[in-house]
């Protein structure tokens, strides 16, 4: 009879037909799994006090515990000289002093530093007072568009420190010598600080004038 003609199937046929039968049966349970790990989606933020002194003053945060330094200069304190840029520490917008270390403050959270002393730009000087630094980028013309300026400014600080204080960087030639205020090792402590604008032989003159090295 016809409904019981010889039905030929290929070996190809017979495998697609059991993974399609075994995904159907497998896939509900695969599923309710996913859902059951998946986690919430608005987990309730966990919010702890930072303190910190910023440019001089004492000041204390009710943090969510996942914002960055930077976040909470900005966002919490409304210091926005400090920026962000890549929001991945690879262009130095974002760097400020703390603890007399530059640090990139977008890939450090609040909480990790309850109680340091934190310096941004806005704490180096002001319109009527320039910091050193701050006036040696005006008259060098080191600053262009100017986003880059306040993380360029806070490293150039730190890197004349550093240098001053014989710490070592990977161009210097004699780790028993006290590194000097080259521009090969001014290069190299800055190459973490980018600059769009390409004003880079501007921003050496400036460092190279507050650090002491004659032309």
């Amino acid at each position: 009879m016809e409904q019981f003609r010889e039905i030929k199937l290929s070996r190809r046929d017979v495998l697609i037909a059991g993974a399609v039968s075994a995904s159907a049966v497998a896939m509900p349970g695969a599923n309710a799994q996913t859902a059951a790990n998946a986690p919430a989606a608005n987990p309730e933020p966990v919010k702890v006090g930072v303190s910190f002194n910023v440019n001089g003053k004492d000041v204390t945060l009710e943090l969510d515990t996942r914002t960055t330094l930077l976040d909470a200069l900005r966002e919490h304190l409304h210091l926005t000289g400090s920026k962000k840029g890549c929001d991945q520490g690879q262009c130095g917008a974002c760097t400020i002093i703390m603890d007399g270390r530059r640090i990139n403050s977008c890939l450090s959270l609040a909480i990790m530093h309850d109680g340091a002393k934190i310096t941004t730009i806005e704490g180096l000087g002001t319109p009527d007072k320039l910091h050193p630094m701050q006036a040696a980028f005006v008259k060098h013309d080191g600053y262009q568009c100017g986003y880059c300026t306040p993380g360029q400014i806070c490293a150039s600080v730190s890197v004349i420190e550093e240098i001053r204080a014989g710490m070592p960087s990977h161009v210097t030639a004699d780790l028993n010598a006290k590194p000097q205020m080259t521009v090969e090792e001014i290069r190299e402590r800055m190459s973490g600080n980018i600059c769009r604008c390409g004003a880079y032989s501007n921003i050496i003159d400036a460092i190279k004038e507050v650090g002491g090295v004659k032309a």
